[in-house]
């Protein structure tokens, strides 16, 4: 450590840098190692499960949606590429949004429309376990995304819309 007079030593930059590291990682500042306030991803329905047995079971059982990526994937042969892919923002949990669906293979746990398609993200309340940590009360624009009028007409079915899914 060199010393510009008495009073003031000169700190090289490496300590520096570690020190301010170490103090915003406790106070969960910046540093890109603890998720941001803002930052939710997409988990999966299964890790609902433990905490919200009753509701994961019966959507699972009578929820439709619950397994609809097999219902697109045997009409894969009759679309194009872009065409199947355009059923995943539906069909699927998170399609095109980060951390969302990518593919079978890649997020296989996202692959069919789960719980985080109406409530949202749900790494964060997965982690505290604090209902304001995910969407509860849902409306009628959080539906729409999905069963808006137009594809109501397209593909003819009566959705179940005020039903709810568990």
């Amino acid at each position: 450590m060199t010393t510009i007079d008495s009073r003031h030593k000169v700190i090289p930059a490496g300590w520096l840098l570690f020190w301010i590291l170490i103090i915003t990682s406790w106070w969960g500042g910046g540093t890109g190692l603890a998720e941001s306030s803002d930052e939710r991803t997409f988990v999966g329905a299964a890790a609902c499960k433990d905490c919200h047995a009753t509701e994961f079971k019966n959507f699972t059982a009578y929820a439709k949606k619950a397994h609809s990526y097999s219902k697109i994937k045997v009409m894969k042969r009759e679309l194009t590429e872009q065409e199947f892919r355009g059923c995943f923002e539906c069909h699927t949990t998170g399609y095109g949004q980060p951390g969302g669906f990518r593919s079978e293979e890649e997020t296989p746990h996202l692959k069919d429309p789960g719980c985080e398609v109406c409530h949202g993200p749900g790494s964060r309340h997965v982690k505290s376990e604090d209902a304001k940590d995910i969407k509860r009360k849902l409306n009628m624009a959080d539906c729409e995304k999905c069963h808006s009028p137009e594809r109501i007409k397209t593909f003819n079915y009566k959705p179940l819309v005020f039903g709810g899914a568990h």
